[in-house]
């Protein structure tokens, strides 16, 4: 196409020169299937990386993925660690100065929040990412911005579209997310400050790491404490509620008294669905 012939003929004219000569490319190219916004150029390989966004005109992803905020919300965390993945896969090694040759986007971890670097609407889809512009020393290489802009970002968008993605993985995704705000609202009616459905692995791999340990012990809830309460898109779900007022957590060194307030602690976030995407809260951690 004409605006990737264009890129690609002014790529191969800044080969070699100083760093600010990337400044050209700052626009919009038409790559067919998308547009290509380059909207800041960093100044320096050692720099932030450049700001660049793709806008996806014509989407496939189903309304009711999106039909509520709740929903919305959800469909755009997905999208935004396909993205990632797709980066994982597609980008390779890096080569140069600096930042040169990162992509990335930001994906977050075990929570499922509210993203400005993906929007999804009615009409189309933008995506929001950073690429560190290749660079030896301060001189830029044009060769390795080509396979970046043209191959590999093409590669990466693709990666993250309704019909390249598992369409099972986003409804548990998005259905996961909305039945965490269903079980949270009803903790007031219920009197609950915190609720943790049986089966989440509340212990974390380490204290710098909030991926869940490997192998553990999923939690079962005392009789006493033990409650079940209704979700939209599931059975019934049981586990442990603590109701408001003063609780006492009690027990010898290292038997899960913090780990067990870190957890209710973040309830106040809705987190993946740990039995595909590794995290180990089964959506039951409200507070």
């Amino acid at each position: 196409m004409e605006d990737k012939e264009k890129l690609f003929k002014s790529l191969n004219r800044i080969n070699g020169r100083g760093y600010k000569a990337y400044l050209d490319l700052k626009g919009s190219y038409d790559f067919g299937f998308f547009t290509l916004f380059i909207d800041h150029v960093q100044r320096d390989p050692f720099a932030s990386p450049s700001l660049f966004r793709v806008e996806v005109p014509e989407i496939s992803f189903p309304h009711h993925l999106y039909e509520n905020i709740e929903r919305k919300v959800a469909l755009e965390d997905y999208i935004s660690r396909a993205f990632q993945g797709g980066i994982r896969r597609h980008s390779g090694y890096r080569t140069g100065s600096g930042k040169s040759g990162i992509i990335q986007i930001d994906s977050g971890s075990q929570e499922i929040l509210q993203r400005s670097c993906v929007n999804i609407d009615n009409n189309s889809l933008e995506i929001r990412f950073q690429v560190g512009l290749p660079a030896k020393g301060r001189r830029i290489l044009g060769k390795e911005a080509q396979k970046i802009i043209l191959k590999v970002i093409p590669e990466i968008v693709s990666s993250c579209l309704y019909e390249n993605l598992d369409y099972d993985m986003i409804l548990r995704h998005v259905n996961g997310f909305e039945d965490a705000e269903y079980i949270r609202n009803q903790l007031k009616e219920e009197k609950l400050v915190t609720f943790i459905a049986d089966g989440s692995i509340l212990p974390r791999i380490s204290g710098v790491s909030d991926k869940p340990l490997l192998n553990a012990v999923e939690l079962r809830s005392p009789s006493s404490l033990q409650i079940s309460l209704e979700t939209l898109h599931q059975d019934t779900v049981t586990g442990m509620g603590l109701d408001e007022g003063v609780n006492l957590i009690v027990g010898g060194g290292y038997h899960g008294k913090s780990t067990l307030l870190r957890a209710v602690e973040l309830g106040v976030y809705n987190h993946i669905f740990w039995r595909w995407a590794g995290d180990g809260d089964y959506q039951g951690r409200c507070s």
